[in-house]
């Protein structure tokens, strides 16, 4: 194997790709999307303005979002204050659950033999079909909705945690043990910062799952929040606060996801920094 010198790779020459070959910018594919974005919401606003389409249930987007304004200085506003507590809750505690079992599991063989079979028949569940049974135990209130949204994103978080652990390099965990490293410090100190990267995979995955099982819990236990008020909205016919309400929690929940990533690039930048090269 011939080694180049630096010296050598500097007179090498360089070719650079022609300008319209050079796929485009984070910031302009973003800005695309926005876009098109845009122009479906005028689309709207013109197909209902110059009656291209006839309905009670059509009005205009202008309309729309006048309508979740007002709504977001009252029932609205209550509904999402709800929903979040409720959604965060079961984040928290499902997130957490999930990196324990992650942990424990990917560096115990004996739990991973008795509690996986559990976990893998757990997992494979979808949240709907928990309700029903779960109504039996827990009643409609935020106890069944924090319950089900937990044991929903228990399962990435856990996935994730548990393929992070099983991906450590094998080489750091003996030289913890050359250094005198016990088993809880092994993990502690080597195993889950290591692993971090995969768990905040598996957290980025549960954000979006828990909105979607909180809505959905709310949409078929009630006791308010936003699932209970679109449910309400359609059956009192008033489609611009049920369309106002949806386009209102669609905005908060990529504000999140967005806000979930930024942190994730703060806190994990060394290991961004090294997909990027």
């Amino acid at each position: 194997m011939s080694v180049v010198s630096p010296s050598a790779k500097a007179h090498e020459p360089t070719v650079s790709l022609p300008a319209q070959t050079r796929p485009p910018k984070r910031s302009a594919r973003r800005w695309s999307g926005f876009l098109l974005v845009i122009v479906l919401l005028c689309l709207w606003e013109l197909s209902a303005r110059a009656g291209w389409v006839v309905s009670d249930n059509w009005p205009p987007f202008s309309q729309v979002i006048l309508e979740a304004l007002r709504g977001l200085r009252g029932d609205l506003g209550l509904a999402l204050w709800v929903t979040f507590y409720r959604m965060f809750s079961g984040l928290f505690i499902g997130s957490a659950v999930g990196i324990l079992l992650g942990l424990l599991l990917g560096q115990f063989r004996w739990l991973d033999w008795a509690l996986r079979p559990i976990i893998e028949i757990q997992r494979t569940l979808p949240a709907p079909a928990l309700l029903p049974p779960f109504i039996l135990l827990l009643g409609l209130g935020d106890a069944l909705k924090i319950t089900v949204v937990s044991l929903a994103v228990m399962a990435p978080v856990f996935v994730n945690t548990y393929g992070g652990v099983k991906s450590v390099d094998n080489t750091l965990v003996m030289t913890g043990r050359t250094f005198g490293l016990g088993r809880w410090a092994t993990i502690w100190k080597i195993v889950l910062p290591s692993t971090v990267p995969y768990i905040t995979a598996g957290v980025r995955t549960a954000v979006a799952m828990a909105l979607v099982v909180t809505v959905i819990a709310e949409m078929i236990a009630g006791m308010g929040g936003i699932g209970e008020y679109i449910l309400t909205m359609e059956f009192a016919m008033r489609a611009d606060a049920l369309y106002g309400a949806v386009i209102v929690l669609s905005i908060l929940g990529y504000l999140i996801n967005r806000g979930f990533l930024l942190v994730e690039r703060r806190i994990l930048h060394w290991h961004f920094r090294s997909l990027d090269t």
